[in-house]
Formats: structure tokens, C-alpha cells, sequence
């Protein structure tokens, strides 16, 4: 087993988990409803909760031996793995359960997808953030029905937030020459049906809400080569900035 290649490949996952947690951090206090605050607070904190363990078990693959706090704090953006739909900014509440609800299914279908790895400490990890998983999909699924069913604005909100966001889907699943290496000792799976039932499930869904898949010239690629849009470095800056300024803190 390659431990290089595996410490990325859980590092992609953990990254993508932190990003997303950040973003959801940011409506504590701004959410719509006081519901609505604390149910995203609550998800955003089962991703960091998430990202934690991902992010450990990946330094204990990796030849530096990372804790979780220097991989979180001490890189910078490409050095970062997330998937480029997560670092997308929130934007109105629309537009960031469409994330959400796109994230859901992906990691619903990652997960336990994952569940099933050779390697006993991936495998333990899938199966206990699956559950939380489940959850986040019923809570993003109940407002994309709400929302696209809803008034004519609502639905054109939530229509522009799947032109806005759609373009980032196509790197979902995708694996490197390195990471098929993984695939062949049974360690992750190819994804290749994986992406298939995301791309059935969200298209029939989508046709139940009365939204239409855009159609992009051209799709964003760049996560696990570490090329991000503008959006990431502004927010590693906010949420690394402490740390930076104040290195080995502790509470």
C-alpha cells in the first residue's frame, strides 16, 4: 500500500469536510430562522467532527506525521484538496443548501462506498460519519422541496444557485492515476457506479423540484491538484488566522 498516495486521498476527504464546515460556521448568527441557525451550526460541526478524524488518520500516513491542527492551520491553499463546490461562497440561503444538498448525496454515496475498504480504520471512519450523513441529506432535501416548490422567486433562486454551483460537480468521484493504485488492493472502490447513481439520483430529483440541470460550456476542475478558485485563500485566511498569528496556542 502506498501511504503517500492514501494520506492524500483521506486528506481530499477531510478537506473537503473542513471547508464546508467553515462555510456553514459562517451563518451562526445570520441564518433565517433561529432553527435554521443552529440546524446548520449542528451540521457544520458533525463535518469539522468528521474532518477531525480524516484529517488524523491522514497524518498518520503521511511521512511528516501532521497532527489534526497542523493540517488544518499550517497549509496553505495549494496544499488544500477540497473539492472546489465546497469553498464556494454561501450567497443567499438558496444557494447554500443547493451546496449542501449536492455535498449530501455525494457524501452519502462516498461513505459508504468507504464503508467497505480493506482497511479497517477507513471502513470504521466511513461507517460512523455515514451516519450523520443520512441526517444532513433529509435536512438539505426538506428545503430544496420547500424552496423550489414553493413561490415563483424562491424557485428562481434556488434554479440560479444550481447555474451558479453546477459547473464544480463534474470532479466529484473523480480518482488520480495514483488513487486507482488504492483501487486495485481493495482499499477505496472506483467510484464508477458511485458517480452513475449521483448523476441518476440528482437528475430525477431535480426533475421532481421543476429545476433543469444547466448546461455548462465547461466544467471547474482542480482539487486534488491543489487549484482553487479566488474564494479558498480568503477563507483559509479568516479561519487559519489565529493560529497564524499565534502559533502552538492552546486553550
Amino acid at each position: 500500500m502506498n501511504n503517500t498516495v492514501l494520506s492524500k486521498f483521506l486528506l481530499h476527504i477531510g478537506d473537503s469536510q473542513l471547508v464546508l464546515a467553515q462555510r456553514l460556521a459562517e451563518w451562526c448568527g445570520h441564518a433565517p430562522e433561529l432553527e435554521i441557525d443552529i440546524a446548520l451550526a449542528n451540521i457544520g460541526l458533525d463535518l469539522l467532527g468528521q474532518s477531525r478524524n480524516f484529517l488524523t488518520l491522514a497524518g498518520q500516513y503521511e511521512a511528516e506525521k501532521r497532527d489534526e491542527d497542523q493540517l488544518a492551520y499550517f497549509r496553505n491553499e495549494r496544499e488544500f484538496f477540497n473539492l472546489l463546490l465546497c469553498e464556494q461562497p454561501n450567497g443567499d440561503f438558496a444557494q447554500t443548501i443547493v451546496r449542501q444538498w449536492l455535498m449530501d448525496h455525494y457524501h452519502v454515496l462516498l461513505l459508504t462506498a468507504l464503508t467497505q475498504s480493506a482497511t479497517p480504520e477507513v471502513a470504521a471512519l466511513a461507517v460512523k460519519s455515514l451516519k450523520e450523513a443520512k441526517y444532513h441529506i433529509r435536512f438539505s432535501t426538506s428545503w430544496m422541496e420547500r424552496l423550489s416548490l414553493s413561490t415563483a422567486e424562491a424557485h428562481q433562486r434556488v434554479q440560479q444557485a444550481l447555474d451558479n454551483l453546477w459547473r464544480f460537480s463534474a470532479e466529484l468521484f473523480e480518482l488520480t492515476a495514483e488513487e486507482k493504485t488504492l483501487v486495485e488492493q481493495g482499499i477505496i472502490p472506483d467510484f464508477s457506479s458511485e458517480k452513475a447513481q449521483w448523476d441518476q439520483v440528482v437528475a430525477a430529483e431535480l426533475k421532481r423540484f421543476e429545476l433543469s440541470i444547466p448546461v455548462n460550456g465547461a466544467y471547474r476542475r482542480g482539487a486534488k491538484q491543489g487549484l482553487h478558485t479566488e474564494h479558498l485563500g480568503y477563507l483559509l485566511a479568516e479561519m487559519q488566522s489565529i493560529q497564524r498569528s499565534y502559533p502552538e496556542m492552546t486553550w
